[in-house]
């Protein structure tokens, strides 16, 4: 089944969008809709949340890194609403000007409802409507959210404005500060690490129900304009029985990539380092996916167990595959913020620093230099790098990626190998045609 969706854009980052999807999310499952939600692009911590809003998995849609095939599959789902929260800008996607919120819309169809932040603005806001509705002939602006209205009479001279241009307001929220999220260096601050999580979005439900005509924004939505999709098989599992790290450092892992290796026949078994469990002595590979170990070093540095335990698997040939921040711990030490160099585990010739932090972002198109659990040399995988810990010593003599960025520019190579044992700062989205 197909379900009906909408997209939620806004026209720059920080317009609200996030909160707003969370509401809207948190307000129809209690008003008994199966609802369901996507979040457009590379992003970890807003899934997390959608996750929490709406008791289902939220899964990433990302047009420029996954094949079209994988975003048909991903797309579908059996609900009676399915909410997409858009990424950045409506337009705005990777440097080579693919991948935005509005090339999804194209794919799918999906109505665009625009998240506008009025904080500062009245009339104007009707010029930035009419610009975003006419910019692209392949999408359709269905309705506009105004967000941070400062009082009825302003909210009047906007929908004044607007009432020309033929797009409904479907609602407008006042400036409530409290409906706000914490934020930290990789984004906001993780959904598992707010006690009043629940509070929060049972209070944004209650703002959206009273400013949001919610009946009539469910009511745009309309199934995506392509066929359901086959099986998914957006990655090689590692292995039969994968031990996956999941815990407060190791939170970034891709929801359709681990669903694909369960659909592939992997079992996954998880563990967390920072309760000192060691990986599963019935796994016959270990991932390590990325997160914050910068922030828990000095606990990961004495969980002996897990530790010992990854060297173990190590020295028996299991693959072990690390990610951004499992790449960290997989390498030889790990400076924290303070400058305090703690040992991990030296299985790669790595020392990283979040010391010496600089940011590294963008998508990636990667190779793999040598034969790996997912693919021989030479397969094309596509991801994105997003950290600020920075390489403080790396031996590449045996690389795991030749990488390019969105544009072509070569990278050169990304991460490296050390017998079974792999990572870079690579997360991998997709294999790429």
């Amino acid at each position: 089944m197909t379900a009906p969706g909408l997209i939620l854009a806004a026209p720059s980052s920080g317009s609200g969008k996030t909160v707003t999807v969370l509401a809207l999310l948190r307000h129809f499952r209690k008003a008994g809709v199966n609802v369901a939600s996507r979040k457009v692009g590379p992003d970890y911590i807003d899934p997390m949340f959608h996750t929490a809003a709406s008791g289902r998995p939220c899964i990433n849609l990302d047009p420029w890194a996954m094949r079209p095939g994988t975003l048909t599959g991903l797309a579908d789902e059996n609900a009676d609403l399915l909410i997409v929260e858009g990424v950045m800008g409506l337009f705005d996607g990777a440097a080579d000007g693919t991948g935005s919120t509005a090339d999804l819309a194209a794919l799918t169809g999906w109505p665009v409802v625009l998240v506008l932040d009025v904080k500062s603005q009245a009339q104007s806001a009707a010029a930035l409507v009419h610009g975003f509705a006419s910019f692209r002939s392949d999408i359709k602006v269905s309705g506009v959210i105004l967000n941070r209205v400062g009082s009825p009479n302003h909210e009047a001279m906007i929908r004044t404005a607007l009432a020309p241009l033929g797009i409904p307001v479907l609602g407008a929220l006042p400036r409530l500060e409290a409906l706000a999220l914490p934020d930290r260096h990789l984004g906001l601050v993780p959904a598992g690490e707010h006690d009043a999580l629940e509070d929060f979005l049972d209070k944004a439900a209650v703002a959206v129900a009273r400013h949001i005509d919610t009946a009539a924004l469910h009511s745009l939505a309309r199934p995506a304009r392509f066929p359901s999709s086959a099986k998914l098989d957006c990655l090689p599992p590692l292995g039969q029985r994968i031990a996956v790290a999941r815990d407060a450092a190791f939170v970034f892992a891709y929801r359709h990539l681990l669903d694909g290796w369960r659909n592939q026949g992997a079992e996954l078994l998880p563990f967390s380092p920072l309760a000192d469990e060691p990986p599963s002595s019935h796994a016959d590979s270990i991932y390590l996916p990325g997160g914050y170990p910068e922030l828990h070093a000095g606990r990961l540095a004495s969980a002996a167990r897990f530790l010992d335990g990854l060297r173990a698997a190590a020295s028996r040939q299991i693959p072990i595959y690390g990610e951004c921040g499992g790449y960290m711990v997989l390498g030889r030490t790990l400076e924290d913020a303070d400058g305090v160099t703690h040992p991990m585990a030296g299985l790669l010739p790595l020392d990283t620093s979040f010391a010496k932090r600089r940011l590294h972002l963008g998508y990636r198109r990667a190779t793999t230099a040598t034969a790996t659990p997912f693919g021989p040399a030479g397969t094309p995988l596509r991801g994105h790098e997003f950290h600020y810990s920075s390489i403080a010593a790396e031996d590449t003599a045996q690389p795991l990626f030749h990488a390019r960025d969105a544009r072509g520019t070569d990278l050169g190579v990304l991460g490296t190998v050390s017998g079974s044992v792999m990572g870079s700062f690579l997360h991998i989205v997709d294999r790429a045609e």
